[in-house]
């Protein structure tokens, strides 16, 4: 697992070359948002320690595998006094309930864990505002550090190669775009997170990218094609 610095309160957690995950640094402790693929407990565990907290709470962007992989394992180890907020449309869908019309895109888990929490956004999860930006999953959600406008934008957005909106697959990262659910859609939520003019672009697949507005813009212009 890499391990990097990405702003001054968040710590970006890299797995198999290409799935994040990011400990947000918090007066008690850590916020860890996404949990990566499986196996990864341990590590994300020991890494915490290692930069000075222990995980007081878990915040998932989304429901798919490549980002809720190791929350069993998680609240297995770290017990029920870890909060678990979750989209309350992902959490229906990880339930079995029919929520999405056709086929379900991407890869969705069996959990044993229930969120505590069910977002809709606008709540707060410590510094991180929740923001609701469905598209690549029905309940999609990004997060908002108050401090200094880092955004968590989970699979909003990805950073391999350039700025894209995971919306079409002849892009040069196309495995997001194989998990989107409603390609039209994604793309308006990019434009209501553009317009927060975050200072550091935060992705589930790829690096962090600062100053992200003209990326994020020309991003939106191609996905709207």
């Amino acid at each position: 697992m890499k391990v990097r610095p990405v702003s001054a309160n968040i710590f970006q957690l890299t797995r198999a070359h290409f799935v994040n995950a990011f400990l947000v640094r918090e007066e008690d402790g850590f916020t860890l948002v996404d949990t990566g693929l499986g196996g990864a407990a341990g590590s994300i565990i020991e890494v915490a320690r290692g930069l000075g907290g222990d995980i007081k709470r878990i915040a998932l962007t989304h429901g798919h595998s490549d980002h809720t992989g190791s929350l069993d394992a998680l609240r297995q180890r770290l017990g029920d006094g870890v909060e678990v907020s979750m989209s309350d449309v992902d959490a229906r869908v990880i339930a079995g309930e029919h929520v999405i019309e056709g086929k379900r895109r991407g890869s969705w888990p069996k959990l044993e864990t229930k969120p505590d929490v069910r977002l809709a956004g606008g709540e707060q999860i410590g510094s991180l505002d929740v923001i609701a930006t469905p598209g690549h999953t029905p309940g999609h959600m990004a997060l908002l550090d108050r401090r200094d406008r880092t955004l968590l934008a989970g699979d909003t957005f990805t950073t391999y190669w350039r700025t894209e909106i995971p919306n079409r697959m002849l892009q040069p990262f196309p495995l997001a775009a194989m998990g989107t659910q409603d390609r039209t859609q994604v793309v308006d939520s990019a434009r209501a997170l553009r317009a927060l003019e975050p200072s550091v672009l935060l992705v589930g697949h790829g690096p962090a990218v600062t100053s992200p507005a003209a990326s994020m813009e020309q991003a939106i212009t191609r996905a709207a094609r």
